[in-house]
């Protein structure tokens, strides 16, 4: 894979962060987030850890807008995506755990379908497709439909037109579900990438070893609550565990 290189921002918002104030959300008798607080920094990796069915995917749809809080407040960049959504989800890229990619669109066709859902314009958008291809080593199924991808290519071409905008922030859900080796090294090399570039990037999954090698900070959520939060450090040495494996059963179970 190519280095990596990133688009400078367009814009400087003072509230540069990603924050989740006092959230719940239930459906029907069921409170899927109950009261939820945590700040996912710019410049770092936050990983949301927790068993299936903890509350994590919702707390990502909150951030994008794509569902809205029964209480507590979000706020993306210092904007509420409840209240001003268009505005919000602009300065958010984000990969669902379906990926969602269109079986019949090449690679290219997918960059260039969503960043004219963006709104970025043709002179930027094509310099910025190319370069996108170059960073995700994309060359080879640039102008191959996306039926019989691999998984680890449909996760590169999702998550290349989730950036396509150049969004601050980035969302990713269990993005390293079904990835060979390989793949897998990318992906870290990539959200590497994002660290660097000063984006404020937050992962969900339930795979301690993937969250250990990435993440800056860790939010363990159970049931719904946040049970721990920390860096990784600071929940071994409250635990007296060896690995964030150990330290997640300790404060799960």
């Amino acid at each position: 894979m190519t280095q990596c290189k990133f688009f400078r921002r367009a814009e400087t918002i003072p509230t540069a962060m990603i924050q989740i104030e006092n959230v719940h959300k239930a459906f029907g008798n069921i409170a899927a987030v109950d009261g939820i607080t945590f700040t996912a920094q710019d410049g770092a990796i936050t990983g949301l850890v927790g068993p299936n069915g903890s509350g994590k995917t919702t707390t990502l749809r909150l951030m994008t807008g794509l569902s809205r809080a029964d209480k507590g407040r979000v706020l993306v960049d210092g904007l509420n995506p409840a209240e001003q959504p268009i505005h919000a989800r602009h300065r958010i890229g984000a990969l669902t755990d379906s990926l969602g990619n269109y079986p019949r669109l090449t690679a290219r066709e997918h960059l260039q379908y969503f960043g004219e859902l963006q709104g970025v314009g043709e002179e930027e958008l094509q310099p910025r497709i190319s370069q996108l291809i170059d960073q995700f080593d994309l060359s080879a199924i640039a102008d191959r439909r996306a039926q019989g991808f691999s998984q680890g290519e449909r996760m590169k071409v999702a998550l290349a037109r989730a950036i396509v905008h150049d969004p601050p922030n980035v969302l990713l859900d269990e993005p390293g579900n079904g990835l060979d080796v390989l793949s897998a090294r990318t992906l870290r090399a990539l959200l590497a990438g994002f660290r660097a570039a000063g984006k404020c990037v937050i992962i969900s999954s339930h795979v301690m070893a993937e969250i250990a090698a990435l993440c800056d900070q860790v939010v363990i959520i159970l049931r719904g609550r946040v049970a721990a939060q920390g860096v990784p450090e600071e929940l071994l040495r409250s635990t007296g565990t060896s690995n964030l494996e150990e330290a997640f059963v300790a404060l799960t179970v």
